[in-house]
This record gives structure tokens, sequence and C-alpha cells, in this order.
């Protein structure tokens, strides 16, 4: 009876500790974010927004393109780009799905109007990249694993082999379906005429030191840093809708003269150019699809070319390779990457949510979705993916970067594409700080139904 009753109880304080074990990765996250909150709290100001947002910057630029590299080159062969196209695939199917829950939820909660699209969007599109790198970063840093001895190289190489699809999607169909709506142009326009006057009349006291966009929101820049330089004539107009439908007097002064482009001689053809195609061709010029390379996805395609080839990939990478300094000062700043993510991720939450129209039933409706339901469903595609053998064989951190793909919060990014269109900067702000202190309470669980 005694021996009995100490086997359960010794049973129960194993299950504790298994428990503890599993979410600790977490619990270092949540410190080193709480540590940024402190930091970067308006009240105290320890360290002041021009800081963190220098900070980003050097993750953007720096430390995350470091993290890529050394990590995805040295995993990435032919063999391998051939075995792990799931990983690109599962980022479009969990956006598809996404789009499709976030369209349920639009028809259910019945947002304003003008913020149907948004919440499609911010249903649809999840955090594929400083987060899940962040978590499984320190995943692999705790001890008692399950993912094998190369946890961490393999863990960074399959979550940024996503990245560059990712974000192709963020700049070509995100970009798109946050055009702002032309039934509500004219009040986003005088919003943002509003806005800029209150950043006007702001203190300006530190932008000389961290220059004059010192009174910009961290969010906006957190993922996209200096995205203000990047506005053109039409990031901040319904494009789409002008092109397709010219029945808008002289509004539709601002998209580009068609009969011009007829008239070029560069574009003189055989045969007659169709209408629609013309209009294609037009909106596709407008996009921004220069964006995509960026230093992180820069770097990945510099691991992927480098990495597929024998000849070079034993210049760079290995101990006894002729450029192996260079990669292991990368690894060395690739350790900065984690803490400085977390801590900016701090100085952005400290500075607390945005007033947003959207709605309480809206904002409740797109964060159960996108954190409850969709988790739900990730496990559903892993678990059929796996019986129709498009997973790796017996690795479980490949089966873990695709289930992150369905279970971060919506992507910071998506507040820097708002920001840039002018279109529901509030609401997407609101809906993002939301959305992240939550995501500890959605890992535990997923965690207790794992267990279960």
């Amino acid at each position: 009876m005694a021996e009995s009753f100490l086997s359960k109880l010794y049973e129960g304080k194993m299950e504790g500790e298994g428990f503890f074990v599993a979410i600790k990765p977490l619990l270092k996250l949540i410190t080193l974010t709480l540590i940024g909150v402190i930091l970067g709290h308006p009240e105290h100001k320890l360290i002041p927004r021009g800081t963190f947002r220098l900070l980003s910057k050097l993750v953007f630029a720096l430390f995350l393109p470091c993290l890529i590299f050394t990590n995805l080159g040295q995993s990435i062969t032919l063999k391998n780009f051939t075995l792990w196209w799931f990983i690109p695939v599962n980022v479009v199917l969990s956006t598809a799905i996404g789009s499709a829950l976030g369209y349920v939820v639009a028809l259910i909660c019945k947002p304003p109007p003008q913020f149907f699209r948004l919440t499609v969007i911010m249903t649809a599109m999840g955090n594929t990249g400083n987060l899940p790198l962040a978590i499984i970063t320190s995943v692999c840093h705790t001890k008692n694993h399950p993912f094998g001895p190369e946890c961490r190289k393999n863990g960074v190489a399959y979550a940024s082999f996503a990245q560059w699809v990712a974000v192709t999607l963020v700049y070509t169909f995100v970009y798109h379906m946050m055009e702002p709506p032309i039934e509500y142009y004219d009040v986003v326009e005088e919003e943002t005429d509003e806005c800029e006057i209150e950043e006007e009349q702001e203190d300006h006291l530190g932008a000389s030191t961290y220059g004059s966009d010192l009174s910009i929101p961290l969010l906006y820049e957190a993922e996209w840093p200096g995205v203000h330089e990047k506005e053109t004539e039409h990031s901040k107009t319904p494009l789409i809708y002008r092109v397709f439908n010219s029945l808008l007097g002289d509004s539709i002064t601002s998209v580009p003269d068609f009969g011009a482009l007829e008239e070029d001689p560069k574009t003189i053809r055989c045969l007659a150019e169709p209408k629609v195609v013309r209009k294609i061709r037009t909106v596709a010029e407008q996009t921004p699809i220069q964006n995509i390379l960026q230093p992180p996805t820069v770097a990945s395609l510099l691991a992927i070319t480098i990495g597929m080839v024998p000849q070079f990939k034993s210049l760079v990478y290995g101990d006894e390779a002729a450029l192996s300094f260079i990669t292991d000062s990368f690894q060395i700043l690739s350790g900065a990457m984690v803490p400085s993510v977390m801590l900016v991720l701090g100085g952005m939450l400290a500075e607390g949510p945005d007033r947003s129209r959207l709605g309480v039933r809206t904002t409740v409706g797109i964060i159960v979705a996108r954190l409850l339901v969709l988790p739900l469903i990730g496990i559903g595609v892993l678990v059929l993916a796996g019986k129709l053998g498009m997973l790796l064989e017996g690795d479980q951190m490949f089966r873990f970067v695709i289930l992150l793909h369905y279970v971060t919060p919506s992507a910071i990014l998506l507040g820097a594409i708002a920001s840039l269109r002018g279109y529901a900067v509030e609401e997407a702000s609101a809906l993002l700080f939301w959305q992240h202190p939550l995501i500890g309470l959605n890992c535990l669980n997923l965690e207790h139904n794992r267990r279960m």
C-alpha cells in the first residue's frame, strides 16, 4: 500500500518536472520580453524608443542574416533542398487555411465593413520570422529536448528555409489585401493627415540624437526598419480599384496613363495587348516585389546557393574551411539575435495597445481563431502529412517547425504593411499587442494536449 502510494507520488513528481522542462524555453523568452517591457516602459524610460529602434535595425541588418547564413548554409544540400519541399508548401497552405478561417471569422463577427479584409489577413498570416527562430533557439538551449544534437542548426535551417516564401506572400498577397477600401479612402486620408499633425506636435527632444522619426511607434519598424522610406505615390491609394474601375473621375489621374504605355516604343508588340493584361501589368509594376531582397532574404539565398554547391560549401563552412573565420565571426554575432528580438518585442508591448474601432467581438474572434482554432487545424495537417509521407522520417524538429507555422500570433510585419498602406494602422497594432501576451497560454495548451 505504502509502496503504491510512493510510486504514484514519484510518478506525479516526474510528470510535474517534465511539464516544467517543457515550458522552460517559453519561460526564458517571457523573461527576456519582460525585461524589455521594464526597460521601455513610458513611465520609467530606462531605455528610450530610439535605442530599441536601433536595436531592431541591428537585428534586421546584422544579427538575423548572420544566424540564417551560418545555420542554413551548413544544413542545406541539393538533396535536402528536394527533401524539404513541404516547408515552403506548408507556408502557403497555412496562409490559405488561415485566410479561409479569417473569412469565416469576418462573416460571424461582422466587423465594420472597412475592416473585413483586415480580419481575414490578420487571421491568415502568422509570424514565420523572428519569433519561430527565437522559440527554436530557446528550446535547443534547454537540456533534455527531444530534437537531437543538431537541434539548433537544423531548426534554424528549417525556419529560415520558410522565410523567403512568407516574405514573398507579404509583399504581394498581403500588400494588396491591405489596400485602403475605396469607400473609406477619404477617411483614411484624413486620419493620416491628423496623425502627421500629431507627430509634428510631439516632443522632439531625442530626435536630434536618433532621427526625426522617433515619434513613430516601434511596432511599425520592429521587423522592417525604414518602412516609411519605402512609401510611393500609390502605396496609400486604392490602386487596384482605380486600375480596374475607371469610374472615379479626377481621382483616376493617380494611375499611370495606359495610353502612354502603349505609345512607348519598348511596349510595341505585334499583337495589341489586351486591356486586362495591361491593367494586371500596371498593378504588378506597382507591387513592391523589390522589397523582398532584404538582408535576411539575401542571407537565405546566399546560404542556399553556397550550401548546394560542394566546392563553395567546403570553402565557407566547416572547421577546415579556408573562410571558416568569417562564418565563425557570423556565428558569434548571431548569438545576439534572440535576446535582441525579445527585448524589442518587450519595448513594443511597453507602448501599450492603440485604440481600435474593430470591436471587441471581432478582436476576440481573430485571437481565438489564430491562437486556438488554427493550431488544432495545424495538428491535423501535421498528422495527415505524416501519413502521406510528406515529412522527414523520424525528424521531430521538422514536424515542430511545420507546427510553428500554425501556432504563432499574427506577423509583426503586418503592422509595417498597415503603416505603409495607411490602412487600419491602429487596429493592426491593437491586435498584435493583445495576441503576443496570449501566445504563452497557447503554448501551454498545446503542451497539455500533447501530454494527454
